[in-house]
């Protein structure tokens, strides 16, 4: 019998496609109550000495005898990290061997998306595993102001996996909703330590208006190194804790969103603060600054902190039994790599939504492996829910689907559409078909296993099936709040 998951097959070496190969990692029953109680699967090996990728398949044994427990959840995200910005993902100039070892002990899926093309949004449909046209605050593209957020009667991925029994903390950037109305610690999270905006300095912390953005709890907390090394730090801190209960952390970095300064530019730093102080709106945004060599350093810095903080994990003696989960929140920026792709940040086309993402969880899932199936952020909130026994709130239905059946039963992935929507653009995707309507207003139709690139335009040759992608992005869109009226 042909195996559902002949779309993960084992990893390769380089970032190019790979022949399908079937998935050797099912196994159990998923988590549905406090404890997951199913045999479980070895732990990945480390890389070889020499720094090559072991290209050795890693076939399923049982691990006679023993039992994984709910899993602790280190959710790990970049900001603006384009989808090729790693070189396992198929970086020529980036070097991130942490992430790319990350990505050997577990699961590299190559179709992964947020759930929109900017920061705020995206958040918004991990945190509540819905679309961000479900809630007020999801419908800023992003949240650049005080007037908008994350409402804290909604219900939360923190909040559903705290009412189960976990502890939650939240360390980085929240981006979905300022003080006094919202907060994490407001929707769920236990504890938070991070800046509330969009973006900040990273050494004065001073954020897009000119505001000092570094919080511990609710109130302000002074640090004036380098943002990333803080965060680092506190992560590090929290995953070594002693803890009695399974936990969830949102690790969300700020690292390698602009403005382009990498640890030890001071200067740099300082001439930003001084625009900043003078009033200047722009200053954040270092339009006249940053190269690709400086975003280079950033993102590589960004892969040496994930390393520490999962050195921290190993050294707890919990590495075993977390599930670790990295993605970015959206697509990349003036200077990523997004090769094959058209597109960035801010687009619905594929460079836009489409970002690298790995899983590992030593106990249940082998490593080596790389799945094409495609998911997207809402997938995510389901999947950790059922893993960690939490039942969404019936009314407020999820929009993902739980991916658990797929990476541990070894169940057919659920088919659906994948949907988006931000202002003047439209997508969705079903199987390897994409519709998709830019700015421009014509309708486009490709077939992304193909043409990646989006460039061979099949809407003239396949007008009934670009009618029935264009009905459905409809229909789902007709039950998802207005944009408001530009005033």
């Amino acid at each position: 019998m042909t195996s559902h998951n002949s779309n993960i097959r084992p990893e390769r070496s380089s970032g190019t496609p790979l022949s399908r190969r079937a998935f050797t990692a099912a196994v159990g029953a998923t988590a549905a109550t406090a404890a997951v109680g199913v045999q479980t699967a070895g732990p990945a090996s480390a890389a070889p000495a020499n720094g090559t990728t072991d290209t050795r398949e890693r076939p399923f044994r049982a691990a006679r005898g023993r039992h994984s427990r709910r899993p602790n959840i280190l959710f790990i995200l970049g900001d603006d990290l384009g989808w090729a910005d790693l070189s396992s993902y198929g970086a020529p100039h980036i070097r991130t061997p942490h992430l790319d070892e990350l990505a050997r002990q577990g699961v590299r899926f190559t179709d992964a998306y947020s759930g929109s093309a900017t920061c705020s949004p995206t958040r918004f449909s991990l945190y509540t595993g819905r679309y961000p046209g479900r809630t007020k605050g999801g419908l800023a593209e992003p949240i650049a102001n005080k007037s908008a957020g994350l409402e804290p009667t909604h219900p939360t991925l923190a909040s559903l996996l705290r009412g189960a029994g976990y502890a939650t903390a939240l360390i980085g950037k929240w981006h979905c909703g300022y003080l006094p109305d919202h907060s994490p610690t407001k929707s769920g999270w236990d504890e938070f330590f991070g800046n509330f905006g969009g973006a900040l300095e990273y050494y004065s912390k001073l954020g897009l208006g000119g505001e000092y953005d570094l919080y511990e709890g609710d109130a302000e907390y002074k640090d004036l190194r380098y943002y990333t090394r803080i965060l680092t730090e506190r992560a590090s801190e929290y995953v070594q804790r002693d803890h009695d209960r399974p936990w969830l952390l949102n690790l969300n970095f700020t690292t390698p969103h602009w403005p382009w300064i990498a640890d030890g530019d001071t200067e740099a730093s300082a001439e930003i603060v001084r625009r900043i102080k003078a009033g200047d709106p722009s200053a954040l945004w270092h339009a006249d600054g940053g190269s690709v060599e400086k975003y280079t350093e950033m993102v590589e810095d960004l892969d040496r902190s994930v390393g520490q903080v999962l050195k921290a994990l190993k050294r707890s003696g919990q590495e075993e039994d977390t599930l670790v989960f990295f993605a970015s929140d959206n697509g990349g920026e003036r200077f990523s790599y997004n090769w094959p792709l058209s597109g960035n940040k801010s687009s619905l086309q594929e460079g836009g939504i489409r970002v690298p993402s790995v899983l590992r969880w030593p106990a249940r899932v082998d490593g080596h492996q790389v799945s094409d199936v495609p998911v997207y952020s809402p997938d995510w909130t389901a999947t950790l829910l059922e893993l960690g026994g939490a039942r969404p709130h019936p009314a407020y239905p999820l929009d993902g689907v739980s991916l658990a059946g797929y990476l541990l039963r070894d169940e057919a992935p659920k088919e659906r559409d994948l949907f988006w929507r931000v202002r003047g653009e439209r997508a969705l995707r079903r199987g390897d078909w994409k519709y998709y309507r830019g700015k421009g207003g014509a309708d486009q139709l490709f077939n992304l296993a193909d043409d990646r690139r989006e460039q061979a335009d099949r809407a003239a040759a396949e007008p009934e099936r670009l009618a029935s992608l264009r009905a459905s992005w409809e229909r789902t869109d007709s039950g998802l709040l207005p944009y408001p009226t530009a005033s």
